[in-house]
């Protein structure tokens, strides 16, 4: 069993490093300089736990940001589980979502949030561009080299394969999770992967909460994904909720996105799968007012959270 490593033993480092920092100021300028302030107390998050877990396959030393409810040792029963894409980004957002919004379970039901990160040493673009993308454009000697910038892509199999054949083992074994009660959230190339894992394992999560899926990439390969699912499958059990900002789509103004129109591409996608009328399917999409690409995320984490995991209600503002 891996140990649990506590997010506490990174944030007392920064700690450490912020004192010592102090000290040495303080001893350059003795002479003159006020007296310093106590070094500030390192930021924790509580009841968060991050475990490295490599792929068996490949050796990558990936870690896995788990955060459970406050509450989670009084709790009774397994909980369900959202896994969430790009964790160090994603996971303190989505806790602190959780902890606002969720209102102890009146808004939101309690859940086990499960953070993926990145490969270390790696940059976070040259980890996420290769694991989450299902195609690799590098391969045509006409690439367009303004948009595809990192040094390889298209191994969204191979990490599908990791989530599905470590990572979701770990989470069952470790913690009280209930995993036929699992969702995906992914943003940007983190929904276009969610995308992937939907087409071709739809049933390793049971809800897809999708933002600003990059469908467009590689010439939108997930077209052709999507065909050969469609040609081989007469249903598709899951459920799947879509979002996308009012500014995501091509017009040359401040906040758009030109050259690319990922509203456009969600609402095309929507349309698509509706039309194969598989009967497991439940799909619908929202258009977030006034958010780009870029001031999605909140929004989008908040409204998923809510359709996905209801709480015993009715919906407490206060």
């Amino acid at each position: 069993m891996t140990s649990p490593i506590p997010y506490r033993a990174r944030s007392l480092l920064l700690g450490g490093l912020l004192a010592l920092s102090l000290v040495l100021i303080g001893c350059a300028h003795a002479p003159s300089a006020p007296p310093q302030p106590a070094a500030p107390e390192a930021v924790t998050l509580s009841h968060t736990f991050v475990h490295q877990l490599p792929a068996s396959d490949s050796g990558r030393k990936y870690w896995l940001w788990v955060s459970v409810p406050r509450d989670y040792e009084q709790l009774k029963g397994k909980l369900p589980v959202v896994f969430v894409t790009d964790a160090p980004y994603t996971l303190p957002l989505m806790r602190g979502i959780h902890a606002m919004v969720g209102n102890q379970g009146r808004n939101i039901e309690p859940f086990i949030l499960v953070g993926l990160g990145y490969e270390p040493g790696l940059p976070q673009s040259g980890s996420r561009s290769r694991d989450y993308t299902p195609s690799n454009p590098l391969r045509k000697p006409d690439y367009r080299r303004d948009v595809y910038k990192a040094a390889a892509y298209g191994e969204a199999a191979r990490y599908r394969d990791y989530l599905e054949r470590q990572v979701l083992p770990f989470v069952r074994e470790h913690y009280r999770a209930d995993l036929s009660r699992s969702s995906f959230v992914g943003q940007s190339y983190g929904g276009l992967f969610g995308a992937y894992v939907l087409l071709t394992r739809p049933e390793l999560f049971q809800t897809y909460l999708l933002g600003s899926p990059s469908l467009w990439f590689d010439e939108r390969a997930i077209w052709e994904i999507e065909s050969r699912y469609a040609a081989r499958h007469r249903d598709l059990k899951a459920r799947v909720r879509l979002y996308a900002g009012s500014f995501e789509t091509d017009r040359p103004e401040p906040r758009y996105t030109p050259g690319w129109n990922l509203l456009g591409d969600m609402k095309d996608f929507e349309a698509l799968l509706r039309s194969r009328g598989y009967p497991g399917l439940e799909i619908s999409s929202e258009t977030l007012v006034d958010e780009d690409h870029r001031t999605m995320g909140p929004g989008f984490f908040t409204r998923g959270l809510l359709w996905a995991l209801p709480g015993y209600g009715p919906y407490d503002p206060s």
